[in-house]
């Protein structure tokens, strides 16, 4: 006789673990022991132990005080070996991954926010760890984190502080970026000539002032640094003053006018010294520690103005399926003058062995700084853009509308470039063109852009100062091109049906994968809570339902590239992601790609899922690549009893 406790509250328990074998040997795999801690706080301690000597543990945690804040906080670790003692290709290393969310109630306090999302640890975390639940990360190529505090003082003006740390980490080259910490701060808008009551009018009305203060402590440092205090020696340090004065006003009632300037000054603890070893042929630089500032300012201004056009195409008493189109155009010119501070730019002397001068090179003591070095080159230019957007009225298909029906042909149709008039050649820059737009009701998103250079190219693929056309050519060049397009669709009601779970969701995003299931799913057969997804209760029938439920998702991508007369399509993928209901209670999915420029499928995986009714069973398979795998689930579906189980998992041999 079996004796199952049920309690409204959670209790403390065994998590009973799941057994296998892979290339480390047999396992025992996330096993360990929950602790219901408190009402707002929980732990599970879970651990792997492989019979070659591999063991890893993972601590989660969960908090929620409500109308206060939530969070989660991960950490695992693991000591993985590859083959055995004694044999070349024997290694043994530890690889570990901290994970933390904290989100806080907006209205818990309204004028601070404290918020964090981290993802860091080792670069190979992803790549190395067999742990079914990563399946869907092992692409990500970067971990992010950022942790931020900030608050608003009340007030006139209004008075906004924050403070930000923030990790990038590409696990590709190990290489990691952090800012430890950010200061920004920001004083409201101020509007000296402005009337006590009443709208502001004109130029001098609407002048208005700002103070933006930002300060960073970049850090850049390899993988094998982290966490160590040789991090710390290449820090950049500095902090940028910015006083933006602006004004807008209306001209001939249609055209709108805004002008700017913009005075900064810079701060810095980082400066360089430049000077040339006549001896050992060599330039040296040196690095130099200490307070710096310099002082820059700009001026830009820019009109535009609306041009609504409606073309009808139906006349009083027709009843035309096309009734008319929309045309929104919104021009701009833009002018920007940028000053050349040549007085915080030196020189040193280039000798030859006797010390006979040869040439004066030009350099910045402010080359190392955290902002750069000021702009040295006198600049001034005029941009134009023009932006578009196209809808269509429309004849409804429900004849008891009497009103037309609105569809989007182009949500925005942009092209944009501009001119030096400072510059001694080449100053016309390339046109850029961008568009998108949704089809199918809004199932399908479209995005398209291109490059257009109106200059010629030499014998050597070099621009050259003269125009494409008077070259024998067209008008431009198409120098690059992209279109991506993502379609979303199912059975039910044209609707794109999800089925991945938000917790399987979760984990993938906060390891900073996709929010969709395309690079596959993350899922841990023997936890519910990455495989499951509520259903509502199904009702017996006696007809038998012909309609077979599924789902499909796709992801197209191409990139063509001609900048130095190559042709050639630079990638050319489509990712697809789908879910069938073969026959009630049996799901078969499958997230999978085609590289067409490389002629091979991407990362693939393969889901079988079939409902006992009491029972579930689940089979996992990822055919080729690396990470080669199957695994194989069956369980009571009943949480109380969800350790009666059988699980069996196969990793291929490990290649010598």
């Amino acid at each position: 006789m079996l004796f199952f406790p049920l309690s409204k509250k959670q209790t403390s328990g065994v998590i009973f673990p799941s057994f296998g074998d892979n290339n480390r040997g047999y396992f025992i795999q996330n096993g360990g022991y929950y602790f219901a801690i408190s009402d707002y706080v929980d732990l599970a301690v879970l651990g792997d132990y492989y019979t070659n000597g591999s063991y890893g543990l993972r601590f989660e945690n969960r908090y929620k005080k409500r109308y206060k804040y939530n969070g989660n906080l991960s950490f695992r670790f693991e000591n993985l070996i590859d083959s055995e003692r004694g044999f070349p290709d024997y290694s043994k290393s530890n690889i570990y991954n901290l994970r933390w969310s904290h989100s806080q109630d907006t209205k818990s306090n309204p004028n601070s926010r404290f918020s964090a999302s981290v993802n860091l640890g080792s670069s190979n975390y992803y790549q190395q760890s067999v742990n079914q639940v990563n399946a869907a990360s092992f692409l990500n190529n970067t971990l992010a984190s950022s942790v931020s505090y900030s608050k608003t003082f009340q007030g006139e003006p209004q008075v906004n502080m924050s403070l930000t740390a923030t990790h990038s980490q590409n696990t590709q080259t190990e290489s990691i970026n952090m800012t430890l910490p950010t200061l920004q701060a920001s004083v409201g808008r101020v509007y000296p000539f402005a009337p006590k009551f009443g709208s502001k009018k004109g130029i001098i009305q609407n002048v208005n002032l700002q103070y933006n203060v930002r300060g960073e402590n970049r850090i850049t440092t390899t993988d094998s640094l982290f966490f160590k205090s040789e991090m710390f020696d290449d820090a950049v340090i500095g902090m940028k003053h910015s006083i933006p004065l602006t004004t807008n006003f209306k001209v001939f009632n249609y055209f709108s006018v805004s002008a700017s300037t913009n005075f900064d000054e810079t701060w810095t603890l980082n400066t360089i010294d430049r000077y040339y070893d006549s001896e050992n042929n060599e330039t040296i630089t040196e690095d130099i520690k200490g307070f710096d500032a310099y002082r820059t300012y700009n001026f830009s201004s820019s009109i535009g103005t609306t041009i609504y056009g409606l073309f009808n195409f139906e006349k009083n008493g027709e009843n035309k399926k096309l009734k008319a189109i929309r045309h929104v155009m919104r021009p701009s010119v833009s002018y920007n003058i940028n000053p050349a501070f040549d007085k915080y730019y030196d020189t040193y002397e280039v000798t030859d062995i006797n010390g006979n001068p040869i040439e004066d090179l030009e350099f910045s003591r402010f080359e190392g700084s955290l902002y750069g070095a000021p702009n040295k080159t006198y600049s001034s230019s005029i941009g134009l853009s023009l932006s578009n957007n196209f809808e269509a009225k429309v004849r409804d298909k429900d004849s008891t509308k009497t009103e037309p029906k609105k569809i989007i042909l182009l949500n925005n149709l942009n092209f944009s470039t501009s001119y030096n008039l400072a510059g001694d050649s080449l100053r016309l820059s390339p046109v850029r063109m961008s568009g998108g737009t949704q089809l199918f009701q809004s199932k399908m998103n479209v995005n398209f852009g291109a490059t257009l250079d109106p200059y010629a190219l030499d014998n050597n693929n070099r621009r050259v100062d003269k125009f494409n056309i008077d070259n024998g050519g067209s008008l431009f060049r198409l120098t690059s091109a992209n279109l991506t397009l993502g379609y979303s669709l199912s059975s039910k009601d044209g609707k794109g049906d999800e089925r991945t779970s938000d917790r399987s969701r979760n984990e993938t995003l906060q390891s900073g994968g996709r929010d969709d299931d395309l690079f596959g799913r993350s899922q841990d057969f023997a936890d519910q809570q990455f495989g499951d997804k509520e259903e509502e209760e199904e009702v017996p029938s006696a007809l038998y339902n012909y309609k077979i439920p599924w789902s499909l998702r796709l992801a197209y991508a191409v990139n063509y590239s001609n900048s130095t007369r190559q042709s050639e399509i630079s990638s050319h993928s489509l990712m697809f992601s789908g879910d069938i209901d073969i026959a009630p209670r049996w799901t078969v999915g499958a997230s999978s790609g085609y590289d067409f420029k490389n002629q091979g499928f991407t990362y693939t995986q393969l889901r079988f899922e079939r409902d006992l009714l009491s029972w579930r069973m689940n089979f996992s398979w990822i055919p080729f690549s690396t990470r080669t795998s199957w695994n194989f689930f069956i369980g009571i579906k009943s949480s109380i009893l969800k350790d009666l189980k059988y699980e069996k998992r196969r990793q291929p041999d490990q290649s010598l």
